[in-house]
């Protein structure tokens, strides 16, 4: 099997192209290294452009005519910036989408497993939610996602392109490997604030205090990033089983545990020799209390369970960090 990867140069679409090919599935890689890094496409087949980009699309298929599905993990990821440029992600995330749906059409394409989030639920009072749980998402990066989602169920309606949407939760870690990681050397997610932190001898700063979870941080669902890349590999196997026929359906993909802020440092200090001090702030724009699955659909319809705990997660983010400006050649 062939598989086009559109993002398949950032964490995770990179993540996924090297479970394909442990796999034997070959991936594609497309992506504008907007946030992508060419090294993690190095040794694949590599196209640099755009998915709004047709004629660039159309050169793929030509070139590929054997590529069977497409995984889209092209988007921008990031909650506070999408607050502060709504425009810029809802042009980036759900204008390119649509023209890539269509330039995915016009090239015969029929299968595409869509990178989507956790993020668009509205959490019950229990902070659980599953795949029929009402979706209220709160940031404009949220609502791209959402709005995605939407507008690939009306496509996957009436047209033959069917679609499968994965809902991830806060993936955490790196290949196992260590082919590829976090390409930011200062992500904006907890656990990259952590080890931040800990490079620079400061405090880690507890973002949003008052939450309604145990401890008052916010609350996630931290899957580790192979375990995401597997569960896409299950999808493509597993494509045509769930989705026989027209149509689009979603899955989450979570440990169905839920982590507070507070809980995962404690974790990550027990796994580093220096513990990181902590203090509280306030809230970052766009940040919710959050939400973890109780959903077993994934391991129903892909056959899917997460293998890694919390703390290889973290392990694995701790070891990447050492080698990662080594893969990629210097800071960025």
């Amino acid at each position: 099997m062939k598989v086009l990867i559109a993002g398949g140069a950032g964490y995770i679409g990179s993540t996924v192209a090297s479970a394909c090919s442990d796999a034997g599935i070959t991936p594609v890689v497309l992506d504008n290294l907007v946030t992508g890094r060419r090294e993690f496409a190095q040794g694949r087949a590599f196209h640099e452009g755009d998915i709004a980009d047709g004629p660039l699309i159309d050169r793929i298929f030509a070139e590929h005519p054997d590529i069977e599905a497409v995984v889209h993990c092209a988007a921008l990821i990031v909650v506070p910036d999408s607050v502060a440029d709504p425009v810029g992600y809802y042009r980036a995330n759900v204008a390119k989408s649509l023209e890539f749906a269509g330039h995915l059409l016009r090239n015969g394409c029929t299968r595409m497993i869509f990178s989507s989030s956790a993020s668009i639920y509205a959490a019950g009072a229990d902070l659980t939610v599953d795949e029929d749980s009402p979706v209220d998402p709160q940031s404009p990066y949220a609502r791209t996602k959402a709005v995605c989602e939407a507008m690939f169920a009306d496509i996957a309606s009436t047209q033959p392109l069917r679609v499968l949407s994965l809902r991830y939760f806060n993936p955490i870690g790196a290949d196992p490997k260590l082919r590829t990681g976090l390409q930011l050397r200062r992500p904006s997610h907890a656990l990259g604030k952590m080890i931040q932190a800990q490079e620079e001898g400061v405090p880690f700063r507890v973002t949003g205090t008052d939450y309604p979870t145990r401890d008052g941080s916010g609350i996630r669902d931290y899957v580790h990033v192979w375990d995401l890349a597997a569960a896409h590999v299950a999808a493509l196997g597993a494509f045509d089983a769930v989705l026989p026929e027209a149509g689009s359906t979603t899955v989450n993909l979570g440990t169905g545990t839920g982590t507070t802020v507070r809980e995962l440092l404690d974790a990550f200090n027990e796994v580093v020799d220096t513990p990181v001090p902590s203090v509280d702030a306030e809230a970052r724009p766009g940040d919710t209390a959050g939400a973890y699955t109780r959903s077993d659909r994934a391991e129903r319809l892909l056959g899917w369970r997460p293998r890694y705990s919390l703390t290889e997660g973290i392990r694995h983010s701790l070891e990447w960090a050492d080698v990662r400006e080594d893969v990629l050649g210097g800071p960025a």
